[in-house]
């Protein structure tokens, strides 16, 4: 059965990362390693990498990262498709230091080039970033999109393209939010099934590494990214309840990105956990 957990706060130092999860009742973790909005990394010292491989190992939990908003492969902005290429790098760099085992990074916007283009831009950008790989042992997923706006990579068929294209040891991180926007039901176990049938057609289901588990504001297909509570917004408990009892996302674990707060995240992980717990 998965294990969960939420996006939590490193503010401060990257160590802390880790006692943010253990307060928050997390088994598994997200966090930024650097500003999410942009401007250089701070070096992480050997003391901080010992200290946040320590806590890690002590409260026995995996962690994840989450690459900054800017990255977009598909600009047409060389600073910017060749910059978010340097800074996966550097995050998969960051990545091993600390002992993380995913990289997950959202892939830009199609805007200026137009969806053809930009897919292959994307691709090329990405196949990058593995010419001369480091001693990496944080592997990058890529995470599908809510398809507003023209954004890359919200079906399976482009995710597929990108990961065939690339052709390295990448997965995805599926956004549950992001599913129900781009137009995929996913409240019944009937529904459940036929997205997983999809997903095997392009991608492959061995390809799915972590489920961002997000309730929706917006209903289906709206093309809206706007996470809600657990039980708040259109997909409702029952939808999650139905994904945990499917084998294929009860393999993998779940971070919560919910817009309620500590307390609200504590409630959502209790009740998770109440759901798989229940024999």
């Amino acid at each position: 059965m998965p294990l969960f957990g939420a996006h939590v706060s490193a503010a401060g130092s990257l160590d802390l990362a880790p006692d943010n999860a253990k307060q928050l009742g997390c088994e598994v973790f997200q966090f930024f390693s650097r500003s999410p909005r942009g401007g250089p990394s701070k070096p992480i010292t050997k003391e901080v990498a010992d200290q946040f491989k320590g806590k890690i190992k002590e409260f026995g939990m995996e962690s994840y990262i989450h690459a900054p908003y800017y990255i977009n492969f598909a600009s047409s902005n060389d600073r910017i498709s060749h910059g978010s290429t340097n800074a996966i790098r550097e995050e998969l760099e960051r990545g091993t230091a600390l002992g993380v085992k995913y990289v997950m990074t959202h892939l830009g916007s199609s805007k200026d080039l137009g969806p053809t283009t930009a897919i292959k831009q994307t691709i090329d950008r990405i196949k990058t970033i593995f010419i001369k790989p480091g001693k990496w042992t944080t592997k990058l997923l890529l995470e599908n999109s809510a398809g507003a706006g023209g954004v890359v990579g919200a079906n399976f068929e482009e995710l597929g393209q990108i990961i065939d294209g690339v052709g390295e040891d990448i997965g995805i991180c599926l956004d549950t939010c992001h599913l129900f926007a781009s137009g995929y039901a996913i409240r019944t176990p009937e529904e459940i099934s036929d997205i997983l049938k999809l997903v095997n057609n392009y991608i492959t289901l061995d390809k799915i590494k972590l489920l961002h588990a997000n309730d929706s504001k917006f209903e289906l297909g709206e093309h809206k990214d706007r996470h809600d509570d657990i039980g708040n917004g259109k997909l409702g408990v029952n939808a999650f309840k139905h994904l945990m009892a499917n084998k294929t996302f009860a393999k993998v674990n779940w971070i919560l990105e919910t817009p309620g707060g500590e307390e609200r995240q504590k409630e959502d992980l209790a009740l998770l956990k109440k759901v798989r717990d229940i024999k």
